[in-house]
C-alpha cells in the first residue's frame, strides 16, 4: 500500500475482503428462527398492476456473439422500446424460475438465493406506458406505477450529477437494494456479496440488451440522496445501489 494512501480509501477497501470465519459465530436471524423477509415488497391490494408480455427471446445474436460485442453505450435514438423488449430485460435481470420456502431462483446468481434487489423503472419512453416511475414484480412479472411527475428527465439528470445521456434513454433501470434479505442469513459478511450480485445483475443486462440491439450502461456515479428520494425509498432500509439507461443505439 502506498504511504500516502487516504484513510478513506483504507476504509473503503474493508468491505471488498472475505471475513467468512466469523459467519461460524454469529447467528443469523435465520438460525435464530425468525420468519424470512419477503421476496419482494408488498404493494396495496387493489393496486392497478400492468401485465408483461410473457418473456421470450427476442433475439438471433449467439452467447459468445453478444459477449464479444457488449460495450457501454452513452448515446440512445429518440426511439421507444417495445413491451416485449422491456419485458425480457426485466425476465433476463431478475425473472423468476422457482419459488422455495425460504429462497426465489432466477435469472441470476446470487449469494444463497436471496436476491435483495427491487428494480425500479424510469420509463421516458417505452410504447403502451406512460411516463413514470414503475417497480417491478418480478413474482407476478407485472409492472406497479410508483410515482407520476411532469419533471422525472430533470430529477434523474441532476440526480445522476448531471449525466445528460441518463435522461436521453428509454427506460433507466435503477435496482434499489433491501439489504435485510440477505442479512437475515449472513449477518455482518451480506454487504460484500450484496455488491457481488449487484454486478452479476448489471452484467446480464447488458448481454441481453446486446442481444436484441439496444444499448446500456452501468451507472454507479449519483447522488445518493437524490437518488432515493427519486424512487422514494428511506435511504436506510432500502436505497439505490446501481442504475443503467437503456435504449436504440446507432448501428456500428
Amino acid at each position: 500500500m502506498n504511504e500516502g494512501t487516504d484513510d478513506r480509501v483504507k476504509k473503503g477497501r474493508e468491505i471488498l475482503k472475505s471475513e467468512w470465519e466469523i459467519v461460524d459465530k454469529f447467528k443469523s436471524d435465520q438460525i435464530l428462527g425468525v420468519p424470512v423477509p419477503p421476496f419482494e415488497k408488498p404493494y396495496p391490494e387493489k393496486a392497478f398492476l400492468i401485465d408483461l408480455p410473457v418473456a421470450r427471446e427476442l433475439g438471433e445474436k449467439s452467447v459468445s456473439k453478444a459477449i464479444e460485442d457488449r460495450m457501454s453505450h452513452r448515446k440512445f435514438l429518440d426511439k421507444p422500446i417495445t413491451m416485449e423488449q422491456l419485458s425480457f430485460l426485466l425476465w433476463a435481470t431478475q425473472g423468476v424460475k422457482k419459488v422455495g420456502k425460504v429462497a426465489t431462483l432466477r435469472s441470476v446468481p446470487s449469494a444463497g438465493a436471496r436476491h435483495p434487489f427491487e428494480t425500479y423503472l424510469y420509463v421516458r419512453r417505452v410504447e403502451g406506458l406512460e411516463e413514470g416511475i414503475y417497480r417491478y414484480l418480478p413474482l407476478e412479472h407485472k409492472l406497479l406505477l410508483h410515482r407520476k411527475d411532469k419533471y422525472l428527465r430533470e430529477e434523474i439528470i441532476r440526480a445522476t450529477l448531471d449525466q445528460i445521456f441518463i435522461g436521453d434513454s428509454a427506460v433507466v433501470f435503477i435496482w434499489a437494494v433491501i439489504p435485510y434479505r440477505t442479512e437475515w442469513r449472513y449477518g455482518p459478511v451480506s454487504h460484500k456479496v450484496i455488491l457481488i450480485d449487484a454486478g452479476h445483475v448489471c452484467q446480464n443486462l447488458y448481454l441481453a440488451c446486446e442481444s436484441i440491439d439496444l444499448g446500456t450502461c452501468a451507472v454507479a456515479a449519483y447522488s445518493q440522496k437524490l437518488m432515493d428520494e427519486f424512487i422514494k425509498v428511506d435511504g436506510e432500509d432500502e436505497f439505490v445501489v446501481y442504475l443503467a439507461p437503456v435504449g436504440e443505439v446507432p448501428q456500428k
